[in-house]
């Protein structure tokens, strides 16, 4: 394993107290792209004490990265990228598992060797230059039972796609009501994630944005 670059090192000491981590690098086009995630736990209670979730406009979680990492792209005189901005929309899906830190998982979501399939991204830099990159992680969805497979009560979830229609029919159920307060049961299955400290006060706030 090659040893982490200065840059990379001092990005990551710059994340720290935005409760940020990089998840993941890859090489495109003469760069490497850094892939930035929350840092649970402590990540929710530090982003929803910031002054976007005080102000009455839409897509706190948004703004604040968008303030964020675009602070930390001039820092690094880099390019901020983010999932929330477009067209053009950019791949950071094709990115998370090219950076070998990301798989597919038997539910169709990215499954991160850390974050499991809480596993999300709150945008990236674009640092100049191809620095060396960490070997790959190991796969946490090898040798595993993937209890994610029969978490979901409607089936909703599966290796070649999502049904929304079915999963938002759940949550407009009393018996749904699980999913709505804690966070989808089959993220919640994953043994990867189990370590990872994501908040049910943060996966409940995710579910109201997708299902109001």
């Amino acid at each position: 394993m090659s040893e982490t670059p200065p840059v990379i090192a001092a990005l990551a000491a710059a994340l720290a107290p935005h409760w940020l981590f990089v998840s993941g690098l890859l090489h495109e086009d003469g760069e490497t792209i850094a892939l930035i995630s929350p840092d649970e736990p402590g990540f929710w209670d530090h982003v929803t004490a910031q002054p976007e979730f005080a102000e009455d406009a839409p897509d706190p979680l948004d703004r604040w990265s968008a303030r964020v990492i675009g602070a930390l792209a001039r820092q690094f005189e880099a390019r901020a990228l983010f999932p929330f901005t477009g067209p053009p929309w950019q791949p950071f899906v094709s990115w998370a598992v090219k950076s070998g830190e990301s798989f597919a998982s038997p539910v169709h979501l990215m499954c991160h060797a850390h974050m499991g399939l809480w596993a999300s991204v709150r945008g990236a830099l674009a640092l100049p230059g191809l620095l060396p990159l960490p070997a790959p992680a190991a796969n946490p969805c090898v040798g595993c039972p993937a209890p994610c497979a029969t978490a979901c009560p409607v089936d909703a979830l599966k290796p070649d796609g999502y049904d929304t229609e079915s999963c938002h029919a759940h949550l407009d159920r009393p018996e749904g009501a699980a999913c709505r307060d804690h966070g989808c049961l089959a993220r919640r299955a994953c043994p990867a994630g189990e370590s990872y400290g994501r908040l049910p006060q943060q996966s409940a706030w995710h579910m109201r944005q997708f299902h109001p």
